[in-house]
């Protein structure tokens, strides 16, 4: 599989958090049927406060207090087992058994003896999201909605090569966006919080669950070849969590992806794009979509902290870029507005001294957009364009649109499928209460 198929592939007080929190918190009431009773009928028996309930979620705590093993470092479990009076072997035997063999229960570790197995399950889970929808293509691109021990939901995205019995999986590192690009549709949904590790790598995970993928195979060959930071939010504002999420992914001990297979796709956070290369030393997907500073002021609101000099300046200093692995140039292609021969010959004076090549992809239309795709002709002829500039310039063909899963569209319909069934669930509650 070569990179380019690989790349194929936010009430007045509250934080957003809590208000995700308390629609959450209503939705359980409803499903309890608390909500459709009469004030008298309602049980006044104490219940945990909304503060408690966001506190506990944000510690990594499931609804009993527990901890979740999966996403802590060899060194927080080697802390976790010392506390224990264990030795740095049994930190091993969980590595592997979470890890390597991708087991979801503590019960599960066989070679661990009981007693020090029922200690672990006073205080920690071996965890996974769970799963609320799941659904896969015609082009068998699989995605997956899941939530997180909060509520909040993120999705991760399976996109199988074209070529080969292997693929890319697509995660998410926020839950929303900050970035509020102008043709993204994911980025017009409020950024509600950072992923931690454990939801991060927990991703990739259940996609190895989906497709029976444990344990790691061991003569590296594998359906879920790579994984790509593609997903909701921008990986390099959740840096340190992005960070040991990966390296949980790539430890040779476990899930043993190499970081060739990894890349971390960013839309210019220019101070963490260095450390990115020199701590992970993953490849490196550059969101440029535009060939000089006006333009991408426009489109891409980053642009304004981080501009293009500044941007490319990092690309030429990228410790991970190699003849071997250049940075990749993502450009959506939008009709009338960045799409002509000259823009081609502009990105290509643009990025000079930068090993890089480019990869074209077709607007996904969304509702509310003003923008149109560039028709596949003129799609093909900026290729050219850039191909005699001596760069290559691979057109990325959508994947999983039947399902909202290709560039740009993550989460964005289960978030207005989910709004629609509460403003359903609040006209029947409405309908029950003048009934009454």
């Amino acid at each position: 599989m070569t990179d380019s198929d690989v790349l194929h592939a936010s009430k007045s007080d509250m934080t957003p958090l809590q208000q995700n929190a308390d629609q959450v918190a209503n939705v359980g009431a409803e499903n309890s049927g608390i909500l459709n009773e009469k004030p008298a009928q309602v049980s006044q028996a104490p219940q945990p406060g909304l503060s408690d309930f966001v506190a506990r979620a944000k510690g990594g705590l499931t609804a009993d207090g527990r901890k979740d093993l999966i996403g802590m470092s060899r060194e927080e479990l080697t802390e976790v087992l010392s506390g224990m009076g264990e030795s740095k072997f049994r930190v091993k035997q969980l590595w592997n058994w979470m890890y390597n063999r991708g087991v979801t229960s503590i019960d599960g570790m066989t070679n661990i003896s009981v007693k020090l197995r029922e200690r672990l399950s006073q205080d920690y889970i071996i965890g996974r999201p769970v799963l609320t929808a799941d659904q896969k293509s015609s082009d068998d691109t699989h995605k997956w909605l899941m939530r997180f021990g909060d509520g909040n939901e993120a999705e991760a995205v399976y996109i199988p090569d074209r070529h080969e019995d292997r693929g890319a999986v697509c995660v998410s590192s926020q839950v929303g966006c900050t970035l509020t690009c102008k043709f993204c549709h994911t980025g017009t949904q409020l950024l509600v919080r950072n992923l931690t590790p454990g939801e991060i790598i927990s991703q990739f995970m259940v996609a190895r669950d989906s497709y029976g993928e444990w344990p790691t195979p061991a003569n590296g060959i594998r359906r879920l070849s790579n994984i790509v930071m593609m997903g909701m939010g921008e990986p390099l504002f959740n840096y340190e969590n992005v960070r040991d999420a990966l390296r949980i992914a790539m430890d040779g001990e476990g899930i043993s992806i190499s970081r060739r297979r990894i890349t971390l796709s960013t839309s210019g956070v220019v101070p963490e794009i260095v450390r990115a290369g020199e701590e992970l030393g993953v490849g490196l997907a550059i969101s440029l979509h535009a060939p000089d500073d006006d333009l991408r002021n426009e489109i891409m609101p980053i642009n304004k902290k981080y501009p293009l000099k500044e941007l490319m300046n990092a690309c030429r200093h990228y410790p991970g870029m190699s003849n071997s692995r250049p940075i990749t140039m993502e450009y959506v292609m939008l009709k009338g507005v960045n799409d002509q021969p000259e823009h081609a010959r502009a990105l290509a004076k643009l990025v000079q001294g930068v090993n890089c090549k480019f990869n074209l992809i077709p607007f996904n239309k969304w509702p509310g957009s003003d923008y149109e795709c560039t028709p596949t002709a003129g799609i093909k002829k900026f290729a050219n364009t850039l191909n005699e500039c001596g760069y290559e310039a691979p057109i990325r063909w959508p994947r999983g649109r039947d399902i909202l899963a290709a560039c740009g569209q993550l989460k964005s319909e289960s978030q207005r499928l989910r709004k629609a069934r509460a403003c359903q669930s609040d006209t029947a509650n409405n309908n029950t209460v003048a009934a009454q």
